[in-house]
């Protein structure tokens, strides 16, 4: 179980904090080993508030892509907020960042900056829908997008009208996405796409070029937007935008979470066709313009461009997919490992192929214990600052557990 200290901190948090927790970062319904509280960070460990460390796979869900308090993105982080942070208008920063993704990613001829996924995501919605005056909105059935009212997967105190012009089509399946298409009709004012399906509970999808390049045809046919979320993927499949690699380039696609190495900041990137469509709509933050998570990910686009982060996150996935698949044949264990291997879904299944859940959290579980964070049915990730070490001790605790794993239940 979670330690003392983290359990103290759970009761006085829910006496002041509704349900003690909220959000993707509650571990309401993780192991009883996930703690909720934690301490301290450096490169790929995670210390929880009573002092045990764990070999992070998570990445705080995705931003740590060069380790914890890397010292070559903090130092420009700092260095800033000596200067000027968040003040009654932007730093030369901000022009800079625009100028640095619009060289980085094919599709981009601009940018826009805020704060968090949703920001990203709703600032796409309305530019979408101001750049034609259309409503309807296609999403993939089971696709996240954010936490705002059109978009959370949690529908409490939403209303329908909150989604009254959301069509909704089935990932990588071209015949279900031109059905959507269809009865849109003439209102069809975006596509949303995910780089690759990582919806939680299920096996991740990688994009069928069809599938893609089909969404792209359509978008072009309709005059509409074609839209590819790169808030969790961005910069983890390639040095640009997740779907370069087969041919299709996006109008709009909305960053996050490992584009300042943990400092919060997210983006808006589009091309020239929908660049009047966003200088028309309204969106700010009160610290949306803050000049030091700005030049944190100036620091974070340099390490992209200039060292070899991506290969090595992709060669430890690999190592660590191999292994894990080793160890589960040799117990006889249906272990399921899907989606790109540096962002990899690693789920106990049953003999249909679906998520074992209890056994999936029972094998998570044993990692915790074994000071390995692993999640049971959300996607993970590898980090830059990882090593082949702390890959091979990742293999030895999970060899230990799976040799320990119950059987499964009988249906």
């Amino acid at each position: 179980m979670s330690g003392q200290v983290d359990r103290e901190l759970r009761a006085r948090a829910s006496r002041v904090i509704p349900g003690g927790m909220y959000g993707h970062q509650s571990v309401g319904l993780l192991p009883p080993h996930a703690p909720q509280f934690f301490e301290r960070a450096e490169g790929a460990y995670l210390w929880d508030v009573d002092g045990n460390r764990y070999i992070d796979f998570m990445c705080g869900y995705g931003p740590n892509l060069f380790g914890y308090c890397n010292e070559q993105v903090d130092a420009a982080y700092r260095k800033q907020m000596s200067q000027i942070d968040v003040a009654t208008g932007p730093t030369p920063r901000m022009v800079e960042l625009a100028e640095a993704f619009v060289a980085m990613v094919t599709h981009a001829d601009w940018a826009m900056f805020c704060k968090n996924g949703t920001d990203a995501s709703s600032m796409a919605l309305l530019t979408a829908r101001a750049y034609r005056g259309r409503k309807k909105i296609l999403m993939a059935s089971g696709a996240y997008h954010g936490a705002a009212p059109w978009c959370t997967p949690i529908p409490a105190g939403t209303v329908e009208e909150d989604r009254a012009h959301f069509i909704y089509y089935q990932y990588n399946d071209v015949k279900s996405l031109e059905d959507a298409v269809a009865e849109a009709g003439d209102d069809l004012a975006a596509i949303f796409a995910s780089p690759f399906k990582h919806d939680v509970f299920v096996d991740q999808e990688l994009p069928d070029a069809a599938y893609a390049r089909r969404a792209r045809e359509l978008c072009d046919e309709k005059d509409a937007l074609l839209i590819v979320d790169d808030i969790r993927a961005g910069f983890r499949i390639e040095r640009n935008c997740s779907w370069n690699h087969l041919g299709v380039q996006p109008d709009l696609s909305t960053w996050g979470k490992a584009i300042a190495n943990g400092h919060p900041i997210s983006a808006l990137l589009g091309n020239e066709r929908a660049k009047e469509a966003a200088s028309h709509i309204y969106v700010t933050g009160s610290f949306w313009f803050a000049g030091a998570a700005m030049a944190a990910s100036l620091e974070t686009l340099r390490l992209i461009r200039e060292t070899d982060y991506l290969e090595r996150t992709i060669a430890l996935g690999d190592r660590l997919r191999a292994g894990l698949a080793s160890i589960a044949n040799s117990c006889g264990l249906d272990l399921s490992q899907t989606g790109p291997s540096q962002m990899p879904l690693v789920m106990v299944v049953n003999e249909d192929g679906n998520c074992d859940f209890d056994r999936s959290t029972a094998f998570a579980d044993g990692m915790l214990a074994g000071g390995v964070y692993f999640h049971p049915f959300h996607n993970m990730f590898v980090g830059a600052a990882m090593t082949e070490a702390d890959i091979d001790r990742t293999l030895e605790v999970a060899e230990t557990v799976m040799k320990k794993l119950p059987d499964p239940v009988a249906a």
